[in-house]
């Protein structure tokens, strides 16, 4: 079986990660579903709230995919008021910080891994999670918020160039 890059390279199929950063400790709740719907993620926050100390408020930083926001979900949330919701900018998901660490799963494991069935794919998942934890770290901005900011000025400036050069 090749790499993927290769030719032959043949997809054995998708799971799902839902994934909880722990944003002072890096520790990370993690689980496989076969799906990513509503049902899946409510099932999820079961487990969250099972592991996280019931004295803690959960800031959750979420995309703005529907599943989020199906009315199951909106149930359990109203049902359990120490859940506060942060809806990333469409294109701004580097500002939520587990997907940084999806981004450590990607490099560190999936994408060096060869696995011939879900269960492999599932099996590697939960090997990386259990090794992360065992020594978790926090991710630390190294940039301040002016030097942020100032890249995002330039950024826009030279976007603003590149379009007007191009009508």
């Amino acid at each position: 079986m090749g790499s993927r890059g290769d030719h032959d390279y043949e997809r054995h199929g998708t799971t799902s990660l839902f994934a909880a950063l722990d944003i002072a400790t890096g520790h990370v709740i993690g689980r496989c579903y076969q799906r990513h719907r509503a049902v899946e993620f409510r099932k999820f926050l079961t487990e969250v709230e099972q592991a996280v100390p019931a004295d803690l408020d959960i800031h959750l930083v979420l995309d703005n995919y529907a599943t989020h926001k199906a009315p199951p979900v909106k149930a359990w949330l109203a049902r359990h008021p120490r859940y506060h919701l942060h809806f990333t900018p469409t294109s701004a998901s580097w500002l939520n910080q587990v997907e940084r660490w999806f981004a450590l799963l990607g490099d560190k494991q999936i994408k060096r891994g060869v696995h011939r069935s879900i269960h492999d794919l599932k099996a590697d998942i939960t090997t990386f999670i259990q090794a992360h934890n065992a020594d978790p770290k926090p991710f630390i901005w190294t940039k301040t918020a002016d030097a942020i900011l100032q890249t995002i000025a330039r950024y826009c400036s030279d976007t603003l160039a590149i379009h007007a050069t191009t009508y």
